[in-house]
């Protein structure tokens, strides 16, 4: 779980400024299950450049709530998750100063979305919220608001997610510690899980990946598995601590996530049968492939680029399809390209897709 937020504050000396606004959307991998966004009022004036930047000023925050009003409702909303904002050491030290002042030792892990952007999306000509956000085509409203920079640092974090091929942010972020009894800690797992189709990932206590599945129904396949009696899904029974999940939207993309992961991550408890390739050419050199996605309005979508599986994501608006330079930024660039060729062949046989668009 995590508390994606942004905060503005008043500007000034180190460690003296006061938020002027926060904004903190609770994410728990797949959509926001709660939020909290209010304007502060930091008893403090605003510096001049900040007015102008933000648009918010002294006679905005009046009537606004002071921090020690809302501090409670910022400690439940981020309890037991990992707080993740662009540039995360600015946030995370604001927040900590104003709970210093109150005499409150406020302590989360963070993540922060620019150090990963540089590390999953090389090569962008700026790190900046703004102009990553354009490169992406993430849409953006109210910058350098809290709320528009917050919902947009979502939609940032949702596509790292997605382009996480070894899942360290996940693994890295995993604290969790639970002494009931096995049965009990996998009944309490299963309530959390839902009904639709994705990959699932079996963590021990250290966070570490033992063991990956996929399925139609995530909670039945889960449930088969805690059900079973053989001497390996027993160990997975005993070592499991949490199970993360991912939706895909199709079965295509169920079989290509669920192969390629297991070539990367070759968890303990997986059987790995080499899958036999098939090198032959596709029919068309260049095209693209839209399926069905993980939600209303979004499509799946793998590139085919000189006859090889360039990458595969998601996207939720028509220009960045139709624009290929914005498309290679947002989609997961594929490593095992044989395997995911033979993947995609041996689908495409059987199968229908959406629509496939030559270029």
């Amino acid at each position: 779980m995590y508390a994606i937020l942004d905060i503005e504050t008043t500007g000034g000396k180190f460690n003296e400024e006061g938020i002027t606004e926060i904004a903190i959307y609770k994410f728990d991998g797949h959509s926001t299950v709660d939020q909290f966004i209010s304007l502060i009022n930091p008893q403090k004036p605003i510096q001049e450049f900040v007015v102008k930047l933000t648009g918010i000023n002294n006679k905005m925050l009046r009537n606004a709530p002071k921090f020690f009003e809302v501090a409670k409702r910022i400690v439940e909303i981020t309890k037991d998750v990992t707080l993740v904002a662009h540039n995360a050491e600015f946030d995370a030290r604001i927040l900590k100063t104003e709970f210093d002042r109150l005499g409150f030792d406020y302590k989360r892990n963070s993540i922060c979305t620019v150090e990963l952007s540089r590390k999953l999306i090389p090569d962008e000509n700026s790190y900046s919220l703004g102009k990553l956000c354009k490169s992406l085509g993430i849409p953006m409203s109210d910058r350098h608001r809290a709320s528009g920079d917050a919902l947009a640092t979502v939609q940032l974090f949702k596509l790292l997610l997605d382009k996480d091929n070894n899942k360290e942010i996940i693994q890295n972020s995993i604290k969790y510690f639970d002494n009931r009894d096995v049965k009990d800690k996998m009944n309490a797992i299963l309530d959390d899980i839902p009904d639709k189709m994705g990959i699932y990932y079996i963590h021990n206590a250290d966070g570490k990946l033992i063991f990956i599945g996929r399925g139609h129904n995530l909670k039945s396949e889960i449930t088969k598995l805690f059900l079973k009696q053989s001497k390996r899904a027993i160990k997975i029974q005993e070592r499991v601590d949490k199970v993360t999940y991912q939706f895909s939207g199709n079965e295509l993309f169920n079989r290509l996530k669920y192969h390629l992961e297991l070539e990367t991550l070759k968890p303990k408890y997986n059987f790995r049968k080499k899958k036999k390739l098939t090198p032959q050419q596709f029919s068309h050199s260049d095209f693209i492939i839209q399926l069905k996605g993980r939600e209303i309005e979004e499509n799946a979508i793998i590139l085919i680029e000189n006859n090889e599986v360039f990458g595969f994501g998601y996207t939720n608006l028509a220009f960045q399809e139709s624009k290929i330079s914005i498309l290679k930024s947002i989609l997961t660039p594929i490593e095992h390209k044989e395997l995911a060729k033979t993947i995609i062949k041996n689908y495409l046989k059987n199968n229908s897709v959406n629509k496939i668009i030559r270029f």
